[in-house]
């Protein structure tokens, strides 16, 4: 959020601070929000051992396959939960793709380009921040890509 103040870019918080929520469908309708506007962060890596990071709507999942090929990778696979915080300065469930600890090659799901805000973590636990979009890909250098398949 100190990122998105000094860069002078509108967000709204929300907050589900007091509702032990693990997963991010129960925070979109704990939010009263459409599912496919609340992003989960992904982070992978690859045969390479390069890091990359994914958002992908709460009620889908990543398409290995898909996101392999977006970022030129023989495949990937999602880092295990004690990696995260090291890595990024974020724990599990409270990962935002704004702020990591060093900047990876970010893809959102395609989906995100047919909404005016998407939900996104705010990088704590019981936080998520709504942003447009088209502020969100230049901030963490993303692009869009079509890497999610239905759970």
């Amino acid at each position: 959020m100190k990122i998105l103040d000094q860069k002078k870019i509108n967000y709204k918080i929300h907050d589900y601070i007091n509702s032990n929520l693990v997963d991010a469908v129960s925070v979109a309708n704990f939010l009263n929000e459409n599912p496919s506007k609340v992003f989960k962060t992904l982070v992978t890596v690859g045969k390479s051992k390069n890091h990359y990071v994914f958002l992908v709507p709460s009620n889908k999942t990543l398409d290995l396959k898909k996101a392999s090929k977006v970022v030129d990778e023989k495949n990937i696979e999602l880092i295990h939960q004690k990696e995260l915080l090291p890595l990024t300065g974020y724990i599990h469930g409270g990962c935002s793709p704004i702020g990591m600890k060093k900047t990876f090659p970010t893809v959102i799901d395609s989906s995100a380009a047919s909404f005016d805000t998407i939900f996104i973590s705010g990088g704590k636990i019981g936080y998520q921040i709504e942003i447009n979009p088209n502020d969100l890909i230049p901030l963490i250098k993303g692009k869009l890509f079509d890497i999610s398949k239905d759970m």
